[in-house]
């Protein structure tokens, strides 16, 4: 039983905003847990939405803007995991960052959430510090990326080669045409094309592609290589492995 006390409900109110507040929505069909939640995203400054189900959700992002989205997994009419695969299809919501607090617990769902979009994964029961360094370090992820100084032409298209990608809409294109990538595979692939010509430690890539927190090691980006070099194609030979270190895509000079 989660209760909410009254001088604690009060100092959700009483921050003072010293610069712009981040949205966050919170999906959850539990009512004291989404209040939990909502309670502390509030002592901490943050704007804060709620629904208690995907529906809801769906309906609500269509129409507003949020840098997070802390959802639950279950829940009626639409589960967590069809909203990030529904959100991950609009490009107007493909910088907002997913947090996935969920009672599924297997690895292999958490891989499936994280393939499916969502950037970071924690499990029910949690405990509230936890819950907020990991929103605040996905939010301090998604300013570093916003503050990426741009590059010739736009910083939000890069092509090497046959291989263009556009980091706003998510889409890339090998010799014209689409690929199916998942979140992990396009956030690797951002990262190497971003660096290219430097070597990306395994560590790096980690944290670039799944977030702060999550307890992965150096195989799962090797997993995440594998599967994308199958779709690269003919571009697969440009990334290159650093043996005991990590990758890279070659460089290759703009003509």
């Amino acid at each position: 039983m989660v209760t909410l006390s009254q001088s604690t409900a009060n100092a959700a109110n009483t921050r003072i905003d010293l610069e712009p507040r981040k949205r966050v929505l919170v999906v959850e069909d539990e009512q004291e847990i989404r209040q939990l939640v909502v309670l502390h995203l509030k002592r901490e400054g943050f704007i804060v939405s709620e629904v208690a189900d995907g529906e809801e959700a769906r309906q609500v992002l269509s129409t507003n803007e949020f840098d997070l989205v802390v959802m639950d997994w279950m829940m009626p009419s639409l589960s967590g995991l069809e909203l990030t695969r529904w959100m991950r299809k609009r490009p107007q919501l493909a910088r907002t960052s997913i947090l996935f607090v969920t009672a599924k617990t297997e690895p292999e769902h958490i891989a499936t959430g994280l393939d499916a979009g969502a950037d970071d994964y924690l499990t029910k029961p949690f405990d509230t510090l936890v819950l907020m360094a990991r929103v605040n370090a996905l939010l301090r992820r998604q300013d570093w990326l916003r503050s990426q100084p741009e590059t010739a032409g736009s910083n939000s298209r890069v092509t090497v080669g046959e291989l263009t990608m556009d980091r706003e809409s998510y889409e890339v294109l090998l010799s014209g045409q689409p690929l199916e990538l998942t979140r992990s595979e396009f956030r690797l692939l951002e990262s190497l094309l971003m660096n290219q010509g430097k070597v990306c430690s395994r560590e790096s890539l980690i944290e670039q592609i799944q977030g702060e927190g999550v307890n992965v090691v150096g195989r799962t980006v090797d997993t995440h290589v594998f599967g994308l070099r199958k779709k690269l194609g003919a571009f697969a030979d440009q990334i290159e492995t650093i043996r005991g270190v990590g990758y890279r895509v070659r460089y290759s000079p703009a003509k």
